[in-house]
């Protein structure tokens, strides 16, 4: 939906999961949603000027340490380069966690872009936080930008520059519709009841901490995430695909319960009439594996910036790409 709200055209979109489907075809009509397993899928033939795609950060085979397709077959990723390879677009994009960067030692990372400069392009990446690309919500992703190489320095490797400003829950949650919602148990709603906006474990009388959190309270690290409450006067922390996961709590920041779905996706950034289909549980997944609907237009824009090279450099940053001579 970013990318569309950018100016970009869907031609093709290729998705496993049934009820993000029947999403993607409730709300889209008209786009092409291919419900397949992208490894049967050919792209032989096809032409775009933007391949983009999501991947998981498997750790790949090392053993011929040739850092090439044959190091990334059967992962999600040789899916990816696989389209990039066969379709041959202009730009690409790929998008991940922050923890990609440092994942299995960088080298997972570092595998992913010599495959992608070996296909023909070149490549560079940058982690954008969310919260300046007026996301109400503080989430890091991790983009792979590419450029084919018989178009490059022609087309620049741009990303979208950081605003000055963010929107905070109070302002992102106004009006939001009323919607279906998960619940916190008796005994979680008696220990969050305790916890003030802002806050978490540890502003928990002791001995409740100690027995909410059980062994996790011994153990090493901040553990923010535990028995945490959200602020109004900020961005939400990054939402999951549960919205009460024990670790990764994300309490209303005024009524003791976690956010709705249609919450949710505020902060997600989707419009109200966006419709989610399938169980409570498959609308939070939906929602929380989502890349925010505002940063993918920011996105978005940059790419038509490469497109047309017509660059603003009040809205855009030019990246440059990778020197495979070097280690990452």
């Amino acid at each position: 939906m970013g990318l569309e709200n950018s100016g970009l055209r869907q031609i093709m979109n290729v998705e496993v999961d049934k009820n993000a489907v029947k999403t993607l075809k409730t709300n889209r009509p008209g786009w092409h949603v291919v419900n397949e397993d992208i490894a049967n899928i050919s792209f032989k033939g096809m032409t775009a000027d933007v391949v983009e795609g999501g991947f998981p950060c498997q750790a790949f085979s090392y053993a011929g340490k040739q850092l090439g397709f044959s190091d990334v077959r059967g992962t999600l990723f040789f899916e990816f380069a696989r389209a990039v390879d066969e379709i041959q677009p202009r730009i690409l994009i790929g998008e991940n966690v922050r923890g990609l960067e440092s994942y299995d030692g960088g080298r997972t990372l570092q595998t992913m872009l010599s495959v992608l400069d070996q296909i023909g392009y070149k490549v560079a990446y940058k982690i954008l936080r969310a919260q300046y690309f007026d996301v109400p919500q503080k989430r890091e992703r991790l983009i792979i930008i590419g450029v084919r190489k018989d178009l490059y320095p022609s087309i620049p490797l741009l990303v979208p520059k950081e605003k000055n400003y963010i929107i905070t829950l109070r302002e992102a949650l106004e009006n939001v519709p009323d919607s279906i919602g998960q619940q916190y148990s008796e005994k979680k709603k008696t220990v969050l009841d305790l916890v003030p906006p802002g806050g978490y474990w540890r502003n928990l009388p002791k001995e409740v901490a100690k027995s909410y959190m059980m062994g996790s309270y011994y153990l090493g690290g901040g553990k923010t995430g535990m028995a945490r409450r959200m602020s109004w006067n900020e961005p939400s922390l990054t939402l999951t695909c549960s919205p009460s996961q024990k670790q990764t709590e994300r309490c209303h920041p005024e009524e003791t319960r976690p956010f709705t779905v249609r919450e949710y996706a505020r902060i997600q950034t989707f419009p109200d009439d966006w419709i989610f289909e399938g169980s409570i549980s498959s609308q939070y997944k939906q929602i929380g594996n989502a890349v925010p609907c505002n940063l993918a237009y920011h996105i978005g824009q940059a790419v038509i910036s490469m497109l047309s090279n017509e660059i603003d450099t009040n809205v855009v940053e030019e990246l440059e790409p990778i020197d495979f001579s070097k280690k990452l």
